[in-house]
């Protein structure tokens, strides 16, 4: 018989019990901060038909790339969702009559066919927010505390940047860029921390673009003014994306500093967040030591997808906010910050050739809602209890011939020591 070449699928991973209760910690922290801000919980398919996710409401070329795309037995077209937005804005289209406003989160894994790196892998989980029905830049105000909110809950320091897509294809259009070429140009500014100014201008020439229109681009790139608003009045007064950019962002700020989380959020008028899907503000969260120098979340307004995905120009005030549960606990676990200590058993039972009387007991346990694990491994007491150690467990109940006589279990602290008895009828 040949032996089987046993292995995971390349960029996908097991999480083993320490690690998935990590993981299970994040998720509920992220789920109770969601349900705290009012959202509502939601579900879709992790299967989708290929027509509705390459929609140019989608994800944009290069996320398109990196799709799973696969066909039924009845030949149809179908792909692996590659995020929760455009299967959300399906929901919306498909469902007229929810009221709004429409806050929901959903937490699903999504898949993508691309790079592998440091919390980046082609399964993973994504824990989503979005609100639809909202104009006003309160919508993205409310993510944005939401995001800091559940960060320090997770003892994560982070940062977010923010800009505004309005703002950024306005200043291209006013630097005479082709209208034709903007998305792409926007790809690349996007990579400006990455690769430096040198690389970006390169990618900028190799685009055809006029040498006047690199020469603006570049001297905006390196203006120190550039994060003051003051920089962008000229522009405003001859553009109308670069006008109403300037208005969501002066809005958003007067909340920010409203709410004193400003010191935390930051303009960058380079952020471009590439994908084709955004209208208006975007974000991305990034670890303040910048131990992972990819973003931990990301999101943006993005008006135009659910009346879009219905054939119709009509908006639809969207906005959205999306965290990355593998990148997180990526975060959590480089910087040793594992904030789960304690086991989640609250008793564990170790019997001593009484097997069924302590199985009796954990049953009687469980049904007042305790967690309890009862050793089925015959383990001596000197192993057992070092299990505990391990394991963090606080409570042991430890069941010989002589508790079933006198009807009576003993627990003990395994922090302080101290031990206990409590009677329990053992023989009826």
């Amino acid at each position: 018989m040949r032996k089987m070449n046993i292995q995971n699928v390349k960029g996908t991973q097991d999480y083993l019990p320490n690690a998935e209760m990590v993981r299970k910690e994040i998720t509920k922290i992220l789920e109770e901060t969601f349900v705290q801000y009012g959202c509502k919980p939601l579900e879709t398919p992790i299967l989708n038909y290929t027509e509705l996710l390459a929609s140019k409401y989608g994800g944009g070329a290069e996320i398109l790339e990196e799709m799973y795309t696969l066909s039924d037995r009845g030949e149809r077209d179908l792909a692996l969702r590659y995020d929760l937005t455009i299967p959300f804005a399906k929901v919306v289209a498909m469902n007229p009559a929810i009221r709004m406003p429409f806050k929901r989160y959903e937490i699903g894994k999504v898949f993508r066919d691309g790079p592998i790196k440091a919390g980046r892998f082609r399964e993973f989980t994504q824990c989503d927010v979005d609100i639809v029905g909202v104009e006003s830049q309160i919508a993205e105000a409310e993510l944005m505390k939401m995001a800091l909110d559940a960060f320090k809950k997770l003892e994560l320091n982070v940062i977010i940047q923010y800009n505004n897509r309005k703002l950024l294809t306005g200043m291209l259009e006013f630097f005479e860029t082709d209208n034709k070429q903007i998305n792409k140009v926007v790809l690349i500014l996007d990579k400006l921390e990455k690769v430096g100014l040198e690389a970006v201008l390169s990618e900028l020439t190799k685009l055809g673009l006029q040498a006047s229109t690199i020469k603006l681009i570049e001297q905006f790139l390196i203006d120190k003014n550039n994060k003051n608003y003051s920089y962008f009045e000229p522009a405003s007064k001859k553009n109308d994306l670069v006008k109403q950019g300037l208005e969501e962002l002066k809005e958003l700020d007067m909340y920010l500093e409203y709410l004193d989380i400003n010191g935390q959020c930051v303009f960058n008028p380079f952020l471009a967040r590439g994908l084709e899907i955004y209208t208006g503000t975007i974000y991305e969260i990034f670890l303040a030591d910048q131990l992972i120098k990819s973003s931990i979340g990301s999101g943006g307004r993005y008006d135009n997808a659910i009346g879009g995905l219905m054939g119709t120009n009509e908006s639809f005030s969207t906005v959205g906010i999306s965290f990355g549960l593998d990148v997180i606990y990526s975060a959590i676990t480089s910087s040793g910050n594992i904030f789960l200590e304690n086991s989640n058993v609250d008793f564990y039972i170790i019997p001593l050739n009484t097997k069924k009387e302590s199985l009796l007991l954990a049953s009687y346990l469980r049904t007042k809602g305790y967690n309890v694990e009862l050793e089925l491994g015959n383990k001596k007491i000197s192993k057992a209890l070092d299990k505990a150690n391990k394991e963090k467990v606080r409570n042991v109940i430890i069941i010989g011939e002589d508790e079933v006589k006198n009807n009576q279990f003993k627990i003990k602290d395994m922090g302080s020591g101290e031990e206990k008895n409590e009677d329990f009828m053992f023989k009826k």
